[in-house]
C-alpha cells in the first residue's frame, strides 16, 4: 500500500467557514499545502449549487453577508441597496473568494470524508470516498498535520420515521433535496410539508408562489411556529439583523461573557437587579410585541395559528428569523392557497397522510422541513477518545453541572425562570435502518472550548471545528473564528484559565439561555453574537471595540466591514512580539 499524501492543513467542508479558514490560514501561513474536502459538486454549503432552489433568498440584506476583504458590490452581482441576497449571487460570490484569494484548486469536489483518525504525536489520518464522479466509489487517504471540520449543521439532513412510508406512493423527502423533486413544483394536486422553522416558511412559500396548494403540518407535539419577523421592526423601522449587532441591544440578553466588552456595570444593573430585570422583560416584551403586530396574525382564523408562544427572549438564530419574500406569504393563507393544521401525522397510506385530527389529506408529495443530524457527518478515531461532539465525548458529572448551573444562575437570575414548554412536546425519531435517533433530543451536546476546540485537544493544537453554532452573521462570525483556529494553532493566544471550566460554563450556558432553540446541543446566538466575537478578538490580543469612538460602538450596528484588517493586525502585533 503506498503512504497517503501528506499536508499541511484538511479542511472539511466548503461552505462559508471553510473558505473563510482556507483563506486565513493561507494569508499566515503562505507555504502551506492544504486541502478543501467538499462532498458536493460546488462550494458554498448552503449556497452550492445543489441546494438554489427557485426563489432561495438569503435572510441577510447587501452589506451584511460578506467577508471583510472581499465586498459584495452592488454592481458586479445587479443588486440592489437593501435587498435579500438572492442564492445563486451568493454561490457566485463564493466562489470568486476561493478564486480570488488562490484556492480553488485546493478544494477537491465530490469527496467525502468518512472518517478522521488521531496519531499518536500528533496529525490525523483523513479517508475519504469519491462521489458523483466517474470514479465514484474510490477511496484515498491523506496524512494531515491539522484539521478543520467546517461542515456546519445543514448538511446531513434529518427525515423522521413515518409508519406507513414504505407503501407511500408520493415522494418523502427532505427539504434539501427539493431541486431532485423540482417536478412536484409543477404537477397538479396538492402538497404536504411537515414543519414551521425556517425552512418549513420556505418550503410553503416555494410551492404557494408556484399556484400549488399547500398542506401545512405544524406538530402539535413539537415546538410550534418560529419567530417569523418582518426585514424592518421597532417604530424606527430598523433592519432586525442590524438590531442583534448593535452593541446597547446586546446588553438586555443575559450572557455569561457579556462583560467582555467591559460595560460591565450596566449589565449588572439589567440582569442581576429586580429593576433591571423589569426593564429587560419589558424590552422583549417590546420588540416580541412589534413582530406580533406588524405580522398581524390574530386578523384571520388561519393566520392566527401561525402566531408563535414562546417567550422572545429566550430566542436564538433558531427560533428567529426573516421574512425575505417578494410576495405576502400570509396572502397565501388568507386566501386558502395555504392551509395550516396544527395536528401529528398517524400514519400515511398509499397516496394520503392520516392525522391526528382525524384530518385524510391527499398529496403528491411530503416535504419534511425537519432539521438536521446532530454532530458532523464523519466518523473520528480512536473509539473512546473525547472530541467534543455528541456520542464522542465524555459526560459531565452531575457534580459538575450543578455547580456550573448555580454560577450561571447567580449571574444571571432570569434565567432561573424558564419559559414553559409545551406539555404533549414528543421528539420525532429517525427513520433510518437501526437505533431511532431523536431530532430533538437534548441527552449530549458539543464541548468545545469558545466552541471551537475539544478541551483534551487544547495541548495537541491540532484539531478544530468551525461553525459549530448558529448565529445571525455568519461571514463575521466565520472570519473572527478562522483567525482564532489559526493562532491556536500556532500557539498564539492570549487565553488564560480554567479551559475545562469555562467550556462547561459556556456550553451550559446556552442551554438555558436558548431553550426554545438548540442551545441544549449547540450555541444558538442572536444577541449574543457580538459578545461572542469580542471574547475570540480579545482572545487574539486584539482590541474588540472595533468602530471609532464610544457613540458609534455604542449604537450604530457592526458589520464585516468592522474588522477590515483584522487578520493584518494580528501579523503585525505578532511580529513585534517574535522580534523584541
Amino acid at each position: 500500500m503506498t503512504d497517503p499524501e501528506r499536508v499541511d492543513l484538511v479542511i472539511v467542508g466548503a461552505g462559508v467557514y471553510g473558505l473563510a479558514a482556507a483563506k486565513t490560514y493561507l494569508q499566515i501561513t503562505p507555504s502551506a499545502k492544504i486541502i478543501l474536502f467538499e462532498s458536493a459538486s460546488t462550494l458554498g454549503g448552503t449556497w452550492s449549487q445543489h441546494r438554489l432552489y427557485p426563489g432561495l433568498k438569503s435572510n441577510n440584506i447587501v452589506g451584511t453577508y460578506e467577508f471583510s476583504d472581499f465586498p459584495l458590490d452592488l454592481e458586479s452581482y445587479n443588486l440592489e441597496p437593501e435587498q435579500h441576497i438572492p442564492g445563486p449571487v451568493l454561490h457566485r460570490y463564493l466562489t470568486s473568494y476561493a478564486e480570488h484569494f488562490g484556492f480553488f484548486n485546493n478544494i477537491r469536489f465530490d469527496t467525502k470524508v468518512q472518517s478522521a483518525e488521531h496519531k499518536n504525536g500528533g496529525g490525523w489520518i483523513v479517508k475519504t470516498e469519491l462521489w458523483h464522479s466517474p470514479w465514484a466509489g474510490q477511496k484515498s487517504e491523506v496524512f494531515t498535520s491539522k484539521l478543520i471540520v467546517a461542515t456546519g449543521f445543514t448538511s446531513d439532513p434529518f427525515l423522521p420515521q413515518i409508519e406507513g412510508s414504505e407503501s407511500f406512493k408520493a415522494p418523502i423527502f427532505h427539504f434539501k433535496d427539493i431541486l431532485k423533486h423540482t417536478s412536484t413544483l409543477g404537477t397538479p394536486g396538492n402538497v404536504c410539508i411537515l414543519g414551521c422553522t425556517k425552512s418549513g416558511w420556505d418550503a410553503v412559500h416555494a410551492y404557494a408562489s408556484q399556484g400549488k396548494q399547500v398542506d401545512w403540518i405544524i406538530r402539535k407535539s413539537g415546538h410550534g411556529p418560529t419567530w417569523m419577523s418582518p426585514a424592518k421592526v421597532t417604530p424606527f423601522k430598523k433592519f432586525l439583523e442590524k438590531l442583534v449587532l448593535t452593541r446597547v441591544l446586546t446588553w438586555f440578553s443575559p450572557c455569561i461573557w457579556g462583560n467582555v466588552d467591559g460595560y460591565t456595570k450596566i449589565r449588572s444593573f439589567l440582569h442581576k437587579t429586580a429593576v433591571g430585570r423589569f426593564i429587560v422583560d419589558k424590552f422583549w416584551g417590546i420588540l416580541g410585541g412589534d413582530v406580533l403586530a406588524l405580522n398581524n396574525y390574530s386578523a384571520h382564523p388561519e393566520t392566527i395559528k401561525l402566531k408563535p408562544s414562546t417567550n422572545p427572549m429566550f430566542l436564538g438564530a433558531s427560533g428567529l428569523s426573516i421574512l425575505n419574500y417578494d410576495t405576502d406569504i400570509f396572502d397565501f393563507v388568507r386566501n386558502g392557497t395555504v392551509r395550516v393544521h396544527i395536528a401529528d401525522i398517524v400514519n400515511v397510506d398509499t397516496n394520503a397522510v392520516n392525522l391526528s385530527t382525524g384530518e385524510q389529506l391527499s398529496t403528491s408529495a411530503l416535504v419534511c422541513c425537519t432539521g438536521w443530524k446532530p454532530g458532523p457527518p464523519l466518523k473520528f478515531f480512536p473509539v473512546g477518545a473525547d472530541f467534543g461532539i455528541p456520542s464522542q465525548s465524555e459526560p459531565w458529572t452531575s457534580e459538575v453541572l450543578d455547580s456550573i448551573d448555580e454560577e450561571i444562575f447567580t449571574e444571571l437570575p432570569r434565567l432561573r425562570n424558564q419559559p414553559q414548554s409545551n406539555p404533549f412536546l414528543t421528539p420525532l425519531l429517525e427513520a433510518n435502518d437501526g437505533q431511532s435517533v431523536s431530532s430533538g433530543a437534548q441527552t449530549d451536546c458539543f464541548k468545545l472550548y469558545r466552541f471551537i476546540v475539544p478541551p483534551k485537544f487544547i495541548e495537541s493544537r491540532d484539531l478544530a471545528f468551525a461553525g459549530c453554532m448558529m448565529s445571525f452573521s455568519a461571514s463575521i462570525c466565520s472570519e473572527v473564528q478562522a483567525l482564532w483556529i489559526a493562532a491556536h494553532f500556532d500557539d498564539k493566544l492570549s487565553t488564560n484559565g480554567d479551559t475545562f471550566h469555562e467550556t462547561v460554563l459556556h456550553n451550559r450556558f446556552s442551554k438555558w439561555r436558548t431553550p426554545v432553540g438548540f442551545g441544549a446541543r449547540f450555541p444558538d446566538f442572536a444577541f449574543d453574537s457580538l459578545p461572542y466575537y469580542d471574547l475570540l478578538v480579545r482572545d487574539l490580543g486584539l482590541n474588540y471595540l472595533r468602530k471609532r469612538g464610544t457613540i458609534a460602538n455604542l449604537f450604530y450596528p457592526y458589520s464585516s466591514k468592522d474588522y477590515i484588517g483584522l487578520v493584518q493586525e494580528w501579523l503585525t502585533q505578532n511580529t513585534k512580539h517574535s522580534s523584541s
